[in-house]
Parts: structure tokens; C-alpha cells; sequence
């Protein structure tokens, strides 16, 4: 008899192995190391008490895996074993998660080519507010800019013409246990995690633009890094910044929907 029920007290080992069994065929790779998915749960605000598990005895089969900021809530992972699947366990998880976190706005992330997990969210009452797209970039322009003493996220994060997702915006960069730098100027700044690439926010001041900043800031991000950049979930909607990705010589890769739901 399999049993769903909160999170609350189960270890971090057997929150790990169900992460890995349960996305271990996943479209894109997605089977990080054990401090690799502690840090994305911290980024993410990941609260155990309010996520959700299916247990068949004492494995957990199935999970949704929660983050909270304020009056937000954020899913970030839902996933089945594949020895459980066709159950409806996703589903059961997910409507635990409703009454562990009402009433806030819930949101999550689909991929565009999962038609059996978007349908699953539009049946629980999800609707898509935005596309988001992946990009990597490798830079072929050896380039320098100094890192920011103090840097001011919250400017930085104004001069964004549209909102970063969940996982790039102000609240998940704080919470981080990795470390991050901001290279840039008073005008234009870029925030990278050298460890990983990952390059959550690039944004410049609205009069300081079409001198070349963002290309700049771009190369020098990579060279710091000194491996391919990661920039994940861009608003699909501002066609300016894929077009600056593409010019840039981006290269594309999933593309996902943005949902949410008011419980």
C-alpha cells in the first residue's frame, strides 16, 4: 500500500536516490551530485515540511519537491520512480502539495516537449504565463571586467525588462551556499556562479545601453568561468534577448512553459 504524506524528518540520502531514480530517464540529463542537489534546494528555498512524497513502505516512490518565498510557492521537482508510474502518484503528490501550501500562488516549470506532464498540470488547474528558453555559451573573445565590491542585486535586478525566473531572481541568489561574483561597472553587471557556469542574471542599466555591454559582459563571465555558460529559463517573451544570445553566438537548447495556480 503505497502512502502520501509530507516530507517532514525524511533523510536527505532518501530524498537523494528518489531525485535520481525519479529523473534517471529524464529528457534533459538532470542527475546531480549530493552537494549539487543540496544547493539547488537551498537556491530554490526547498521547505521539507511543506513538499510531498509517496511512500511504498519505507522507499519513497514518488516526490514534489517545494520551495516558498513570501506568498510564492515553487515546484522544484516532481517526479516517479519508474517501477510506480501510471498510479497517479504524481498527481497525488501535487494535490498534497495544494493543501501543504495554500494559499499562496503556486509555479513550476514544464518542458514544451512533455505533452503527458502538461497535461497532468492543466487537469490540476495550472495555466502558462510565460515561455522560457535554455541557452549555453562558449566564448571565443578572451575578455576582462572587474568584479564589484558590495555589488547592489536589487539595482541590478531593476534594470531587468522583464522578471527572472524563480531560480535567477534576488531571494534564490541569497540563499545560495555556493559562491557567486558580479563582475561589471555602476551600469551594467553580470552574476555567475564560477563552479558550475551558471549565469543567472545579466542586465544593463536602460541609459547605458547599445554600446556593447551586454557582449562584454557575456565574454567576461565565460572567461572567469572558464567553461561553457549556463543561462537557464530567459524569457521566451522578449524577443531582445534571444535575439542578443543568438548574435552573441548562443546556442539554444530546451525550451520549457512557466505555470502557476492560485491555491
Amino acid at each position: 500500500m503505497v502512502s502520501i504524506r509530507p516530507l517532514t524528518g525524511v533523510p536527505f540520502d532518501t530524498l537523494y536516490e528518489a531525485f535520481v531514480l525519479g529523473f534517471s530517464d529524464y529528457v534533459v540529463k538532470l542527475q546531480p551530485s549530493r552537494d549539487d542537489l543540496r544547493e539547488m534546494l537551498t537556491r530554490r528555498g526547498f521547505v521539507q515540511e511543506l513538499s510531498a512524497g509517496a511512500f511504498d513502505g519505507d522507499q519513497l516512490v514518488a516526490f514534489t519537491f517545494n520551495g516558498v518565498d513570501g506568498d510564492r510557492a515553487y515546484d522544484t521537482g516532481t517526479a516517479v520512480i519508474p517501477s510506480h508510474r501510471r498510479r497517479g502518484l504524481a498527481r497525488a503528490t501535487m494535490e498534497l502539495s495544494f493543501d501543504l501550501l495554500a494559499p499562496r500562488t503556486y509555479i513550476l516549470e514544464v518542458l514544451q516537449t512533455n505533452p503527458a506532464a502538461l497535461a497532468l498540470y492543466e487537469s490540476l488547474g495550472f495555466t502558462k504565463t510565460r515561455p522560457l528558453q535554455v541557452w549555453s555559451f562558449v566564448s571565443n573573445s578572451p575578455t576582462k571586467i572587474p568584479e564589484l565590491a558590495n555589488p547592489d542585486l536589487d539595482l541590478i535586478r531593476s534594470w531587468c525588462d522583464v522578471a527572472p525566473s524563480w531560480q535567477n531572481d534576488i531571494p534564490s541568489l541569497r540563499r545560495a551556499r555556493d559562491s557567486y561574483v558580479v563582475l561589471g561597472t555602476p551600469d551594467a553587471a553580470v552574476v555567475l556562479f564560477p563552479r558550475t557556469g551558471d549565469l543567472p542574471l545579466l542586465a544593463v542599466a536602460p541609459h547605458a545601453r547599445g554600446v556593447g555591454w551586454g557582449r562584454r559582459l557575456l565574454n567576461a563571465a565565460a572567461t572567469r568561468a572558464n567553461k561553457p555558460l549556463r543561462i537557464v529559463n530567459v524569457d521566451g517573451r522578449d524577443s531582445g534577448i534571444a535575439g542578443f544570445l543568438e548574435k552573441c553566438g548562443s546556442g539554444r537548447g530546451a525550451e520549457q512553459f512557466e505555470m502557476a495556480r492560485k491555491l
